[in-house]
């Protein structure tokens, strides 16, 4: 969280600057309304705790990838996935 409002603090510096050098001529100082989206979402979070190894290896992949996907899913911290990986476990039935 507080590297996301660093990013906040920037970009309101970077528009009075502008404003300042006559690049922009309105300036809002408003809190921002951020649209931000999960990158995990509850579904993908069940079909990986779902997931048996067995299942798993054949898919291709190994039972350690599998164990820490599991890991991340029982925790409540967004985590990210490589798009082949998670594009075979959203297309899993």
């Amino acid at each position: 969280m507080h590297n996301q409002w660093g990013m906040v603090i920037q970009l309101k510096a970077q528009e009075l600057s502008n404003y300042y050098i006559s690049m922009q001529k309105v300036i809002d100082f408003g809190a921002p309304k951020p649209a931000l989206e999960s990158v995990d979402k509850k579904d993908l979070r069940k079909k990986i705790l779902e997931l048996s190894y067995v299942e798993w290896e054949k898919m291709g992949f190994s039972r350690g990838t599998l164990h820490y996907m599991k890991q991340n899913a029982k925790g409540k911290k967004s985590f990210t996935l490589n798009a082949h990986v998670r594009k075979r476990i959203e297309s899993r039935g």
